[in-house]
């Protein structure tokens, strides 16, 4: 496991689990919302941003933490090992819920920019469409490159791997 993929819906606790794998096996942490957000809920361009990835991409080792399905298939070309994070809708729900709650006002260490942490209806919808919408292509994209994978369907699930490593 050098190159580490997490992925999953928004609320599951990538970010977090992202962190804890990187303490525990010294891994380079890169965070996708890092590299895109600047400024005030502003993001840099799709040129420089998939300029960012690809050097990401290209060092010996890494955990990268984030979803942005457009580049989805080009991260899986270098990973060898995903963190998949299979959660229902309801349970992502209740995580970014808790999460705004907890951060409100405040912009993450996981956030680029000054994107401070609020309630974002269109989020929530984003949020709501998101397995239907996700869940069939990225299924269909780790069989084709077949990296191993590790599914999480819970939080519970992702903090016992993380007690047994």
């Amino acid at each position: 496991m050098k190159k580490i993929l997490v992925i999953g819906g928004n609320g599951s606790g990538k970010s977090t689990f992202s962190k804890a794998l990187a303490a525990k096996t010294g891994l380079p942490l890169i965070h996708l919302d890092k590299i895109f957000w600047k400024g005030n809920r502003e993001y840099i361009s799709r040129e420089e941003f998939d300029e960012k990835l690809e050097n990401e991409l290209r060092k010996e080792s890494w955990i990268i933490d984030g979803n942005f399905e457009r580049t989805l298939e080009r991260r899986l070309q270098f990973c060898d090992t995903v963190f998949y994070f299979d959660f229902s809708t309801v349970q992502c729900l209740l995580g970014v819920t808790e999460r705004v709650l907890k951060n409100y006002g405040r912009t993450r260490e996981d956030m680029g920019g000054n994107f401070q942490e609020r309630f974002d209806f269109e989020f929530y919808k984003a949020i709501l469409r998101f397995n239907k919408k996700n869940r069939p292509k990225t299924k269909s994209l780790l069989k084709k490159y077949k990296p191993e994978i590790i599914v999480f369907k819970n939080r519970k699930q992702a903090e016992e791997y993380l007690k047994n490593i």
